[in-house]
């Protein structure tokens, strides 16, 4: 049940790659250093590429031995999140307000050790296409290079996306059949009122208390609205308003997100709040307008191709350490957008360390980079046998 010896064999200049990429973070569809970095590597490895699709995106072309007609897809994230790190690493990121706070230079790095390793090997018969996708927090990249014919231009008869877990064990594989991560809206709310001084309440519209209780109202959809054996979380995360002491601000903006496995569920969160937002604007005498973004599709794992992730990582890892009934998360992942185009299974690598993802404090472990490079290669090997 080991890692793959070769690949073993690069966790030094993986490690590296890694870091370099942690200390230099980009953001969604700023990736032009990252995109760049991984189409040398692909190149130096004699892997045929192509660059734009999405903006940033990168696309690796493997051909295997024989005449094999398979084609399999392995997919990694190369965006950063616009937020502080918080950390000591020699490594950390050198550019403020930019933080590889969910590991997605993990993932990149993971699927540059399965290219070289397939590159060196070729033990398989058919097509891997590697796709190092940009933008996948929230800006839509997976969308960008579907919509710039990804699956046209390079079709696949499967594809595989991996994410680092830190609520897992070191070693330990959780793959999830059927829907195993919600999908998700982005929601913005802006509240023009009538502005007035302080100490004359009676003379405004205020916009602090429609906003306040807007987000009151708001949560009243998922406790009274929706069947509560449905699962769904509505979120206000932002509200911005006011700029003085003795000042009744005349305009407030909210901010947040909804998220269900559910796409009935989020149809009536979409007109639930919509129809409150238009019943407190009446209340209060007062203009809202509402903007619902559809951000993430569920995330459906297929169980066929789940099945394959399980027997892989057995071995790769403990037997005893491949979960098979993880629990779903409530967060959300843009790879759901190509495994609607074509089937594929997501799962997710455990490592040491208890600080979650997007946390200011977050660390990535480089001891599972020969895991995750492993698996997507055994992946391979497993589904394109050959001879």
């Amino acid at each position: 049940m080991p890692t793959i010896e070769r690949i073993d064999g690069y966790a030094e200049e993986l490690t590296a790659i890694r870091r370099d990429l942690h200390a230099h973070p980009e953001i969604g569809f700023e990736e032009v250093r990252t995109s760049g970095i991984v189409a040398e590597k692909l190149k130096g490895w004699g892997i045929e590429v192509h660059r734009g699709l999405g903006g940033t995106g990168v696309i690796g072309v493997l051909k295997g031995k024989g005449n094999g007609g398979k084609r399999i897809g392995l997919r990694a994230d190369m965006d950063a999140l616009p937020m502080q790190e918080n950390t000591n690493l020699k490594w950390r990121s050198t550019i403020p307000g930019r933080f590889h706070g969910c590991g997605h230079d993990g993932h990149t790095t993971m699927l540059l050790g399965t290219a070289r390793y397939l590159a060196e090997t070729k033990n398989f018969d058919g097509t891997v296409h590697f796709i190092f996708q940009p933008a996948e927090e929230g800006l839509g990249g997976a969308r960008a290079m579907i919509k710039d014919g990804l699956f046209e231009k390079f079709p696949c008869d499967e594809v595989y996306g991996l994410h680092n877990a830190p609520d897992l064990n070191h070693g330990e594989i959780a793959i999830l059949p059927g829907p195993a991560m919600a999908g998700a809206d982005f929601f913005d709310i802006n509240i023009q009122g009538y502005g007035a001084h302080g100490a004359m309440p009676e003379r405004s519209k205020d916009a602090v208390v429609i906003a306040t209780t807007l987000a009151q109202a708001l949560q009243t959809i998922v406790s009274r609205n929706v069947d509560p054996l449905k699962a769904v979380v509505l979120s206000v995360t932002q509200i911005h308003a006011g700029s003085a002491n003795n000042v009744i601000p005349g305009d407030a903006k909210l901010g947040g997100t909804v998220r269900a496995f559910d796409d009935g569920v989020r149809a009536l969160v979409r007109e639930r709040m919509r129809t409150i937002c238009a019943g407190i604007a009446a209340t209060f005498q007062c203009e809202i307008t509402i903007d619902i973004r559809d951000t993430f599709s569920v995330l459906v794992n297929e169980e066929e191709q789940s099945r394959v992730v399980e027997a892989v990582a057995k071995t790769v890892v403990d037997p005893a350490n491949v979960l098979t009934r993880a629990t779903p998360k409530m967060g959300s992942e843009d790879f759901a957008d190509m495994m609607q185009a074509v089937p594929g299974a997501y799962f997710w690598i455990g490592h040491d360390g208890s600080v979650p993802v997007h946390n200011p404090g977050y660390v990535l472990d480089d001891k599972i980079l020969p895991i995750g490079a492993s698996v997507f290669a055994r992946i391979i090997e497993t589904r394109l046998p050959v001879g």
